[in-house]
């Protein structure tokens, strides 16, 4: 639960920059790019660690037990590690336009 709140209050933190007017953020906003495209870097890499961390815990377990397994289980490691791939090619995009 308290990870959500700081997730939250974070969302809206980045909000409030994004969208706040004044002559600071309008003269210079070359700046939010930059932080946005770290924000989608980090975000994916927190969330693809997560799943490759589950995944590949379920996975090992699976093969104690059947190591028929591990051909049908590697597949799914690789598709959350696609996440922070994921996440990359989104700031590349956010930092080329």
């Amino acid at each position: 639960m308290k990870k959500k709140m700081i997730l939250v209050l974070m969302m809206v933190l980045v909000g409030a920059l994004l969208f706040a007017e004044g002559k600071a953020v309008t003269s210079n906003s070359s700046y939010l790019k930059y932080f946005a495209a770290a924000a989608a870097v980090g975000i994916a890499c927190l969330g693809g660690g997560l799943a490759v961390g589950k995944i590949g815990a379920a996975a090992m377990g699976a093969m104690a037990e059947n190591a028929e397994l591990s051909g049908k289980a590697l597949p799914f490691v690789g598709l959350a590690e696609g996440i922070c791939l994921w996440g990359f090619l989104v700031a590349l995009l956010i930092i080329v336009m």
